[in-house]
């Protein structure tokens, strides 16, 4: 049991799981300034879709992510990273991440932002399962300049340490 007293598992049951946007954040740091200055931030989670599967490494999900919301808490900053010289967010609404391969360990796919799609890989940090959800942490690094955001270099940082807190809810 959890310290709730929920019942936990170490595998979620199989079967599609929805993810719960409200439950669920993407937060990310980088340098700015010649990478002098550290920048926190955030990304909403649209939805998305998780199928458990037997094997485990069957399984599939899909997660959505709104471009137009990146927020580090200054605007000006906000609104030039959302502007066609970085995200584009008009032409470029989502990034998405789509699983190809899935493990204890790790979540591999394919991640497309600014209408390029790239292999990335969620390394697993943390996994908690309840009875009708569970809760996944994966950490990655983004590399920007692999998917055409090339402005501001020197100013802007090149890589996103990224952490997402899934949480998601059996469909």
């Amino acid at each position: 049991m959890d310290a709730t007293g929920n019942p936990t598992t170490t595998t979620p049951r199989l079967g599609r799981y929805t993810i719960d946007p409200a439950g669920s954040s993407i937060t990310f740091t980088t340098r700015h300034l010649f990478g002098l200055l550290p920048v926190r931030g955030t990304f909403a989670i649209r939805g998305g879709t998780v199928d458990v599967a037997e094997p485990l490494a069957a399984s599939r999900l899909r997660v959505e992510i709104d471009s137009a919301s990146f927020s580090t808490g200054n605007d000006r900053r906000d609104g030039e990273v959302r502007s066609a010289k970085f995200l584009d967010t008009d032409r470029h609404p989502l990034i998405t991440f789509v699983s190809e391969r899935v493990d204890a360990t790790r979540v591999s796919g394919t991640l497309t932002a600014c209408g390029i799609a790239r292999p990335a890989s969620l390394s697993v940090v943390r996994a908690e399962v309840r009875a009708g959800s569970f809760t996944v942490r994966t950490t990655t690094r983004v590399d920007r300049t692999e998917f055409g955001v090339t402005a501001s270099r020197g100013m802007a940082g090149r890589r996103l340490d990224l952490t997402l807190e899934v949480t998601c809810v059996r469909a």
